[in-house]
């Protein structure tokens, strides 16, 4: 199967989560070099603190902050975020910019908060964003020229492709802090510390499993954000294997997971694809397959498994979870 055709297939939240393009090689780390100027006197605060705030802005920014495609420079803390990337939504919000964002695309809808519009991340119109006149602007891919048109318009692009692991996520984490004036770090140290406690769960050495995007057996494998969550519990990943175009993203065969025989099966497509645990091992030739005989389908929610953000610890604990009842 072709890679357009399996775009028709899995859920779009999935696509816009993992484009496949952008997971066939690695992205760049973003990191964060801040341009801090002496404030001198002027940082000292009045007894209200309003001053030392104004002067901490200023002394915050211009920042330069390194995203997918290299160095962004920002030169002023941003009033009017959009977000065109779900996960980047997440990320806004976690960090403490939520107040800034004004508008995001359709397919960001956590949190409950964030203001979902009409805006499109797969297909991008440059004035349907200039419209909300962002000062600041994310995204995860940069369709129809996005990044081109909004620069030419003198707004500043930030784009955060797919993280292949934690430590990238983290890193997108702390340049979108950056980026708009708050501090991620303690958000970073929680969320690996939550990680931590919860790949503490006891797992035999050669546990098997296979994650499922779409009910057509495309897969994950180690080398996505998706296989290190599930690496932090020492699982081996039996589509690894097969992945010989190294995409991140293999199809498997009916025999190839049959043959395989994992121990645990994870399912993220079950909002979209309606797939469960009884569908799954239903379907022809699945039913003596060891998940199936154990009762180790596990059904996962489609966007907290495919978002590389701070609900990576909802992920995370859904998986230490499924284990530890196995």
């Amino acid at each position: 199967m072709s890679r357009q055709t399996m775009r028709r297939l899995v859920a779009p939240t999935l696509l816009l989560a993992f484009g496949l393009t952008a997971c066939a090689s690695d992205p760049v780390d973003p990191e964060v070099e801040e341009t801090t100027e002496d404030a001198g006197d002027d940082t000292a605060a009045d007894d209200d603190g309003t001053d030392a705030e104004v002067a901490a802005d200023e002394a915050t920014f211009p920042v330069t902050v390194t995203d997918s495609t290299g160095d962004v420079t920002i030169e002023a803390a941003p009033e009017a975020i959009v977000s065109l990337s779900p996960t980047a939504t997440e990320m806004l919000f976690a960090v403490g910019a939520g107040d800034q964002v004004v508008a995001v695309d359709d397919f960001s809808n956590f949190p409950a908060e964030a203001p979902t519009t009409d805006l499109s991340g797969f297909n991008p119109n440059v004035e349907a964003v200039l419209g909300y006149e962002p000062d600041l602007v994310v995204i995860q891919n940069d369709a129809n020229d996005l990044v081109a048109g909004l620069t030419e318009a003198g707004v500043p692009v930030l784009v955060f492709a797919a993280a292949n692991d934690v430590e990238t996520a983290f890193s997108q984490m702390e340049a979108l802090g950056a980026a708009t004036g708050n501090d991620a770090e303690s958000l970073v140290a929680q969320i690996q510390a939550d990680l931590d406690a919860a790949a503490t769960v006891a797992v035999d050495a050669g546990t098997t499993y296979y994650h499922e995007l779409s009910a057509d057996l495309f897969s994950a494998t180690s080398s996505t954000f998706i296989g290190d969550v599930y690496g932090l519990f020492g699982l081996e990943n039996i589509a690894d294997a097969a992945d010989a175009d190294a995409t991140g993203y293999p199809q498997l065969s009916k025999e190839y997971l049959v043959e395989q025989d994992p121990d645990y099966v994870f399912l993220a497509c079950t909002i979209f694809c309606g797939e469960t645990a009884e569908t799954f091992c239903a379907r022809d030739g699945f039913a003596d397959l060891s998940a199936c005989v154990d009762g180790n389908v596990v059904e996962l929610d489609d966007d907290v498994a495919s978002r590389w953000g701070p609900r990576m610890v909802d992920f995370a604990e859904s998986v230490a979870a499924a284990l530890g009842d196995g």
